[in-house]
């Protein structure tokens, strides 16, 4: 397990990896903050569990309002999602955008487009810890 971590670390540690005359890295996103200005928090308890998803949005499908009690990294493969953060606005993502999403804003994703949207998700959770919760 230390190896695997370590060999993450230097995979996605842009500068570390190119010192090292590792793979190229472009890097998509560093931050300790959500799209919404959130501090990004771990789970405090349960074993780490990382979930990877492709999520397929079909055309003209609108999510309820939900939150993320963990932290989830999305990245856009293809098409164009807007979702909705109530009180802090709408914003759009379109294919090549990564985030961190909202975790305690509820917010809702829509495709008001013409074509699928697929994204990448990444959920950062723990065991016994939900990666999608209703909105409070």
């Amino acid at each position: 397990m230390k190896r695997f971590i370590l060999l993450f670390a230097l995979l996605v540690t842009g500068a570390q990896a190119r010192d090292l005359n590792y793979y190229p890295v472009e890097e998509l996103l560093v931050t300790s903050k959500t799209v919404v200005g959130e501090d990004i928090q771990y789970p405090r308890s349960g074993a780490p569990k990382i979930t990877v998803a492709v999520v397929t949005v079909a055309p003209g499908a609108v999510a309820a309002f939900h939150r993320h009690p963990v932290p989830l990294v999305a990245y856009i493969l293809e098409g164009e999602l807007s979702v909705d953060y109530g009180s802090e606005g709408v914003k759009i993502y379109r294919q090549g955008d990564a985030l961190v999403e909202a975790m305690q804003v509820p917010h809702r994703g829509m495709n008001l487009g013409s074509g699928v949207v697929r994204l990448l998700a990444v959920y950062i959770g723990a065991e016994g810890s939900d990666n999608v919760a209703p909105a409070k």
